[in-house]
């Protein structure tokens, strides 16, 4: 079976066509805010234009814009060529390779989010039973509740920085990585923002 995933959720864009788990092309780059330019022409460079028998889509939580972007793209592709669309959770997918690169212990995953807060998540070891929810937290706050020795993601050095000790893994989500988290239950392939929107309505506005 080949899948096509698609990850913008983060500052990297990733893309990789995998045939039975195996990648047969694959993109990582750290592009910032450029994926709305950049990943239709990534994956029209893929072989056979990235066309697959599935697609798979990192549905958050991370950057409010990039979750979007991959959403949106990954929703008219499927559409367009008949597929079927699987989400995937960001810090799952993180969890997932630390499991298999570094971790020994529970393991404990952020993300850079916006206003001073971290996207966070705890994983057994294994990296795939979630020991508690997704959340979003102020990074001073969580410098206060976790004192895990090593912490996972993109968010890591700055609530290590901010807590003054422990160790940093800086790890992004990497699309080549989907199998390790393929047999788990797929998400809706609906954004998963982690806190509320950055824009409130303009009634909301006005009722303040």
């Amino acid at each position: 079976m080949r899948i096509l995933v698609i990850d913008t959720a983060t500052q990297a864009m990733s893309v990789a066509l995998l045939d039975d788990g195996v990648p047969v092309a694959h993109f990582h780059d750290i592009v910032g805010r450029g994926h709305a330019e950049a990943l239709l022409p990534v994956i029209a460079a893929l072989p056979d234009g990235g066309r697959a028998d599935a697609i798979a889509i990192d549905v958050g939580p991370g950057s409010f814009t990039g979750v979007r972007i991959g959403i949106a793209a990954a929703r008219a592709l499927a559409l367009a060529w008949k597929l079927p669309l699987l989400g995937y959770g960001a810090l799952s997918l993180i969890a997932a390779r630390a499991a298999q690169d570094h971790a020994q212990g529970a393991i404990t995953v952020t993300i850079t989010g916006g206003h001073g807060e971290l996207f966070w998540q705890s994983f057994a070891p294994d990296g795939r039973q979630p020991l508690t929810d997704p959340a979003s937290t102020p990074i001073a706050t969580l410098a206060a509740q976790l004192d895990t020795p090593v912490l996972y993601g993109t968010g890591a050095e700055a609530l290590v920085t901010t807590r003054g000790h422990g160790t940093a893994v800086s790890l992004y989500p990497d699309a080549r990585d989907y199998p390790l988290i393929a047999a788990l239950p797929a998400l809706p392939p609906i954004p998963i923002y982690g806190r509320g929107a950055d824009a409130r309505p303009m009634d909301d506005m006005q009722r303040r």
